[in-house]
């Protein structure tokens, strides 16, 4: 583990800590905290304290010095993959981890879903965690014999500098959808903060890059490789989608078959195989490791009750959820329904895009709550009907009820996705984390409706 820290909760007896100041707090008021829990130096821009202090100009300047000469060499000696786009990064990133520890490369994962080693090591709060935690994973993953990392990286991360003085060998641009413009104000600059992380690759580095996303531009820096179903290098030149998974071929020449539905599937599964080609893996043996991949937790889990389909996706922006749509609609079913909702102090302007999605797709849906945070779920909800003018909905504000009423509709063939939560195990509100997970709620209400809905 590493000995610096920037969380005040989470420094150890002889940890030095820096303060750092962030947008929304400033770590010169948790000194005292981090003294209490046993620091020996702190490194701060002014102040006086009981401990060996070092008064430095910037923090962060600092901070990133002492990360870059102490754990650089580690750095160097990692194959550090860096994943970013609105959509799709968790599964490209999970897949991949999955992929490689199945070809024996052993391989670290951190995002979305978690910190993994051969398994769950730790739930995180962020998809970036902050930067000391992020060496701290690195290392930790070196020091247990992983020479390959797998890690998401948000726009917001690269904005409040969780990735700075990490170097990676390959950059993955997934894709660019509206998300997070309530931080960032305009595409542009959402674009641009994900760019950061192709202005990182190392020297002999290579950037990786979705040439069918129109803001593929922004990302075509220096060493690049493209893919896609339109002119690229990585061309997929022949598809056939299913309900059971999808056949695909590369190039005319590399033909693979997957457990994974939908199109957009594809486009994650075609990020593994271009790494993996990269690291000069043979074509047989990416054929035979492909067969063995699923989804990770919360990306189309489906559970059959009866003649009857659940799917629980994480799917929450208007992009994803027509990803998820048009694969759904592969499947045959008699009533399609929906549960739902938009999560409070983000991008408003698209509640009602997602709201119509949902209404025009489904037969009937279930407006519910989200995350909350600080918002009121009634001013959510009038943003999510603005306009709207479709009667096929209720609104039920307690989710795990949301869920049950859902799936007492359904009948004879019939399908519901439960989605914007996927993984997720609590919804945040104000005041608490309310534990939930859409997953284990649907067992738990099929075990407790068993004697009329059987699995």
């Amino acid at each position: 583990m590493i000995n610096i820290k920037s969380d005040s909760r989470k420094v150890k007896p002889g940890d030095i800590f820096v303060a750092l100041r962030g947008i929304n707090s400033d770590g010169h008021d948790y000194i005292k905290s981090a003294i209490a829990n046993g620091a020996s130096k702190i490194i701060a821009s002014e102040g006086s304290y009981s401990v060996d202090t070092k008064i430095v100009d910037d923090t962060r300047d600092y901070l990133n010095k002492y990360l870059y000469n102490n754990y650089h060499s580690i750095i160097d000696e990692m194959k550090i993959i860096g994943i970013t786009g609105t959509n799709g990064k968790t599964t490209s990133a999970f897949l991949l981890y999955e992929a490689l520890n199945k070809l024996n490369y052993k391989c670290a994962y951190v995002g979305t879903i978690g910190f993994y080693l051969d398994k769950k090591v730790v739930d995180l709060p962020n998809t970036n965690c902050d930067i000391c935690d992020m060496y701290d994973m690195i290392v930790t993953a070196y020091d247990k014999g992983y020479r390959y990392i797998v890690l998401e990286v948000s726009s917001q991360g690269v904005a409040y500098g969780r990735i700075e003085t990490l170097a990676f060998d390959y950059a993955v641009f997934t894709n660019l959808t509206r998300e997070h413009l309530d931080y960032h104000k305009t595409m542009n600059n959402y674009a641009l903060a994900k760019q950061q992380l192709f202005k990182q690759l190392k020297k002999d580095g290579l950037g990786i890059v979705n040439e069918d996303d129109s803001y593929a531009v922004y990302f075509r820096l220096g060493n690049y490789t493209t893919y896609g179903f339109t002119d690229s290098d990585y061309q997929v030149t022949d598809y056939k989608l299913g309900t059971s998974g999808s056949t695909f071929t590369i190039n005319d020449k590399y033909l693979l078959h997957s457990n994974l539905i939908g199109k957009y599937n594809i486009y994650n599964l075609v990020v593994v195989y271009i790494i993996l080609d990269k690291l000069h893996i043979p074509y047989e043996s990416i054929k035979e490791v492909f067969l063995t991949l699923y989804p990770p937790d919360g990306r189309m889990n489906m559970v059959k009750v009866g003649s009857n389909t659940i799917i629980i996706d994480y799917a929450h922006t208007p992009d994803a959820m027509e990803n998820l749509f048009a694969a759904v609609k592969d499947f045959h079913y008699n009533n399609l329904y929906i549960v739902f909702g938009c999560t409070g102090e983000r991008d408003r302007n698209k509640r009602p895009i997602m709201t119509s999605l949902a209404l025009n797709f489904s037969d009937y849906t279930i407006i519910t709550s989200d995350d909350l945070h600080n918002e009121d779920f009634n001013s959510i909800i009038n943003d999510m009907l603005k306009e709207n003018t479709k009667t096929n909905y209720k609104i039920i504000e307690d989710r795990y009820e949301a869920i049950k009423t859902a799936i007492k509709m359904m009948k004879e063939n019939d399908f519901l996705l439960i989605l914007g939560k996927g993984h997720e195990d609590f919804i945040i509100t104000k005041e608490r984390k309310i534990p939930h997970n859409d997953y284990k709620a649907v067992l738990k209400i099929i075990e407790e409706d068993s004697q009329t809905i059987s699995v």
